[in-house]
């Protein structure tokens, strides 16, 4: 009797920890990511490694960009987040049975009705294969299909993905940039590759600080001067909830480390250009009342991003897409 009483004990222990587990799972899945913005047709593939950013990187996660693999879906607007683990079909599910089980528990009834530990590890089982089977269906739904192949960034190292020719697969110089020969690749069949010239490059290095000034000074107008809208709302969404929480965000001595270019192409008549920039910076949060600094350390420290920036045909270039890396 003693025996099976610590038996349910734990067994209850383990209910609780688990049902803690999704209340963090979905405020950790609540708050924004790193990766937001858009990339025209390349949005839902990965980018280019580069030397600067050589780690494989995945797509942009928060996108107002439709899928490609379906027109009728709806493009993910600011504040939506995709389904994970324990959100949709999925997480009712194990949340009805965990619950009820609970309270099964807390009767006397053993876990959902089913008699003792025995029952209890017998439904466990069943909930893991239940919420597996629909994972699967819902992953298998959710699949997006990547126009024109294979996604760039695929495991060979520095300009992976791209055609190479030992007599044309030059770098040049200009600014801190390292530009890659551009040829082939995985792109959509309407994107065409474009060089880049001195002039494009000091332009990123400039809207690096600028951006990061503007988001610090919380200055909206710039804001929409050097970024599309789409950025321009992402940006607007996170000061004001700054601003709720009593916080401002303080960016300042921003200073660029090295720099490279992932990719640069063109379609529809607009061209995009994808930037790997490796800065240091100092980036804190501080108490708008106190002045005090509530989040981060009052000295430089180093950051890797992906940075895509967006150009119309006889205009300046905007930023489209920031990328962690």
């Amino acid at each position: 009797m003693v025996r099976f009483g610590r038996i349910r004990f734990v067994a209850l222990f383990m209910s609780l920890f688990i049902g803690l587990t999704l209340i963090s799972t979905d405020f950790a899945e609540a708050r924004r990511g790193g990766s937001f913005g858009s990339r025209g047709t390349r949005t839902w593939q990965a980018p280019a490694p580069t030397r600067t950013a050589p780690n494989p990187n995945g797509p942009v996660e928060r996108t107002m960009t439709p899928t490609p693999n379906t027109a009728t879906r709806q493009p993910q607007t600011v504040g939506q987040q995709r389904p994970g683990l324990f959100n949709g079909f999925g997480g009712s599910l194990m949340r009805g049975l965990l619950i009820g089980g609970l309270f099964g528990m807390l009767l006397g009834y053993g876990f959902g009705g089913m008699a003792g530990a025995l029952g209890f590890l017998v439904q466990l089982l069943l909930i893991g294969l239940l919420v597996s089977f629909a994972m699967a269906w819902f992953r298998s739904r959710r699949e997006p299909a990547v126009a024109g192949g294979a996604p760039h960034g695929g495991g060979n190292g520095f300009g992976s993905g791209h055609a190479r020719n030992d007599a044309t697969d030059t770098k040049t110089r200009a600014g801190g940039f390292s530009i890659p020969s551009i040829g082939g690749g995985a792109a959509a069949p309407a994107a065409q590759d474009i060089q880049l010239d001195k002039a494009d490059l000091d332009t990123f290095e400039r809207r690096l600080a600028e951006v990061q000034k503007a988001f610090a000074d919380e200055d909206h107008a710039a804001l929409r001067r050097l970024s599309t809208p789409e950025m321009v709302s992402y940006f607007s969404e996170e000061l004001a909830d700054n601003a709720k929480r009593g916080l401002r965000n303080e960016v300042r001595d921003v200073h660029l480390v090295s720099a490279d270019i992932a990719e640069a192409w063109r379609e529809d008549g607009t061209d995009y250009a994808t930037a790997a920039f490796g800065y240091e910076s100092v980036d804190v949060m501080r108490d708008r009342a106190t002045g005090r600094i509530v989040e981060g350390e009052d000295q430089l420290t180093e950051t890797t991003e992906l940075w895509t920036f967006v150009r119309e045909r006889g205009g300046d270039w905007k930023l489209s897409a920031i990328q962690e890396a």
